[in-house]
């Protein structure tokens, strides 16, 4: 018997639609024929326009920690310098010293963003070889003022630049190669509406010369295997078809759309739930001015119970919400509003969060 289906509003995984299922369903080819080269052939173009690069953009099966443990991998041969401002920012100095790597962290509270300014205070020492920097910090709903740190890093040409836009890319603009982006990388089960399996990661020639001098890169992960295999349509591991398929269907979407659109449409979801969240009494988590466009974090300063709130809306609505992560759990709770979803759908969760908070 099928369970009832609980429509997800966490930050991710995000919804699929039955039409992004039926495109990965598609008949299995063999990973090294043609069949597979046309179809990595067919989707490069569309992923540099999507990603506004004209750098290779690389398919790995895993998730996008895979490629984040990558980037050190293939990037530090000094030392890293990790932005962390939350949880998967946090984590990222803890692969990094795993993989070996003098790593130091740039820490800030949870809820605030990263400064340019302390960067560049960072940076002038001399010590590092590469920065990594979280765009949209999932855990506490923070953005990062991604265009003012890529202009302090632009002093820095020796720093390899490695920014995680697991939860912003494809729903707000970054021009990668304009701001200097070294290695930008993303799961699919964010704003791209797929199911988790996927990382996509555009890759600079400046990182891949940068890899050629770094040993023990592993194979892997490792980016020359990558471009080599890049070279050839093809993938140096066995891929995830039906996630390239899928890939493929997403963004036929996307640029039917018009990504101006999609951008614009992703703001206004975010301001959508802003407004109810300030209507109902709460405060954002996130710093103002730096709140994410993807999912809210809002703040428990109302102090209801957090759990039986996200309860109440799963029994009642089969609707799920994220109940805060990590040190902030119950202390903030968040909502995603990325991919597939619209004001529309937006405007039937509202009334949904407002009738269970009456009830609490």
């Amino acid at each position: 018997m099928t369970k009832p289906h609980v429509k997800l509003h966490i930050p991710g995984p995000v919804e699929v639609s039955a039409d992004t299922f039926c495109a990965m369903s598609q008949p299995m080819i063999g990973h090294r024929g043609t069949g597979f080269q046309d179809l990595y052939a067919n989707i490069q173009p569309k992923l540099r326009q999507v990603l506004n690069t004209q750098n290779p953009v690389f398919l790995s099966t895993s998730s996008a920690w895979g490629v984040m443990e990558a980037a050190v991998r293939n990037l530090v041969g000094k030392k890293v310098l990790n932005c962390c401002c939350g949880a998967f920012s946090d984590k990222w100095l803890d692969v990094s010293k795993r993989c070996g790597k003098e790593a130091e962290a740039l820490k800030v509270d949870w809820g605030r963003p990263i400064l340019p300014e302390q960067i560049d205070a960072k940076l002038k020492t001399g010590q590092f070889d590469a920065i990594t920097l979280v765009h949209n910090e999932t855990s506490t709903g923070v953005m990062n003022p991604l265009a003012d740190i890529a202009a302090v890093m632009k002093k820095y040409p020796d720093v390899m630049f490695v920014v995680d836009t697991v939860s912003s890319m494809t729903a707000i603009k970054i021009d990668t190669d304009a701001l200097g982006i070294d290695v930008m990388l993303a799961g699919v089960q964010k704003a791209w509406a797929l199911p988790p399996g996927l990382a996509i990661f555009a890759v600079s020639d400046r990182a891949l010369k940068k890899a050629e001098t770094i040993p023990g890169r592993g194979y892997y992960f490792d980016f020359l295997e990558f471009k080599a295999n890049h070279d050839k349509n093809m993938t140096p591991s066995t891929p995830s078809i039906p996630h390239i398929y899928g890939l493929q269907f997403k963004l036929d979407q996307m640029l039917a759309e018009g990504l101006d659109n999609r951008y614009a449409r992703h703001l206004k979801m975010a301001q959508m739930v802003r407004d109810w969240a300030k209507k109902n009494g709460f405060e954002l988590f996130p710093q103002a001015g730096y709140e994410s466009v993807t999912l809210t974090c809002v703040k428990n300063n109302r102090n209801i119970d957090v759990a039986k709130f996200q309860k109440a809306i799963k029994d009642k609505y089969k609707v799920l919400i994220d109940g805060g992560y990590g040190q902030i759990k119950g202390k903030s709770f968040r909502i995603g509003h990325m991919g597939d979803e619209t004001p529309d759908t937006i405007a039937q969760l509202l009334p949904m969060l407002d009738d269970c908070l009456k009830g609490l």
